[in-house]
This record gives structure tokens, sequence and C-alpha cells, in this order.
């Protein structure tokens, strides 16, 4: 099968792959570009383990194809830490013991980053609300929440 070349960004940086018509930007990242902190959960798009933003707005990577990122921004949980340190959701996620197995923390991270990025400070409901497409099988959800809301207190703060 015929292979794309594909320029788009992520998380910042111009990147270049070849990928084939059929392949998601989730076998992308993780196959072709060696970036596994995107799990597949599901393979469907109900479970957002696979969450990245592209072009700033939230998406499942399993549902999008590796070739309709060319020319877009795509950003990934590998983006997330900054300067070598943690970005504040990742350290109120690990205070507030928001997270068992791993599977779904990824996408519950990049989720929450961009609620944070379109409403910096949102009520309980708007966080459950928004995190409602991302599935945890072992915390429950109340830790993910509080962590969420922990963070954002600090960011506006800050």
């Amino acid at each position: 099968m015929a292979k794309h070349h594909v320029t788009t960004t992520i998380n910042g940086n111009p990147v270049e792959y070849l990928c084939e018509t059929r392949q998601t930007l989730l076998e992308v990242l993780r196959d072709e570009l060696d970036m596994t902190g995107t799990k597949e959960g599901c393979g469907t798009g109900d479970c957002g383990a696979c969450s990245v933003t592209l072009d700033g707005r939230l998406v499942c990577s399993c549902l999008v194809l590796g070739v309709e990122a060319a020319g877009k921004a795509v950003g990934t949980i590998e983006g997330m830490a900054e300067g070598g340190g943690l970005h504040v959701l990742q350290r109120k996620f690990l205070e507030h013991a928001a997270l068992q197995c791993g599977i779904c923390t990824p996408g519950f991270l990049v989720a929450a980053r961009s609620l944070l990025e379109a409403n910096p400070d949102p009520s309980e409901e708007e966080v459950r609300y928004w995190l409602a497409g991302n599935l945890c099988r072992c915390t429950g959800y109340q830790k993910i929440i509080e962590a969420v809301l922990d963070a954002a207190r600090e960011m506006r703060e800050a």
C-alpha cells in the first residue's frame, strides 16, 4: 500500500512522517513516531484513552486518520510537561492519587488541559461534563475531578 508524506506540528515541533491512508493518528503516533504516551483503550472513540488535541480541539486519535493531521497542530501527553518539570495537572494527579494503572491517565490529562485552556475556572459539574468522554476502570472519578479542580485553582493563582 502506498504511503503518504505528512507534514505537521506535534507539541510545537515540526514533524514529517509517512503513513498509509488507513492508519489512524493513534497508530502513527505510537508505531511510526514512537510517542507511546497516548494509549489505545477501545479503538472506537468510546473511552478517551487516546485523547489528543488537533488544532486545539480535543479528539480521539483512534478516530482520526494520520493523513488528516497534515498541516495541523497536534498536542499529545508528551508535550504537557514544561521545562523539565511536570505540568500542574500532572502534579495534582499525583498529589490526589488520581491514577492507578495509568492507561486512561494520559487521555484524562490532555482532556483536562483542554478544559482549563477553554475555561480556567470550571465548576465541578463542568469538569465532570468535559471529562465524560474519558473512562477509568480503576480509580473511580472523584479523585480525578478533585485533581483538576485543584490544578485550576493553582493555575488561576499563579
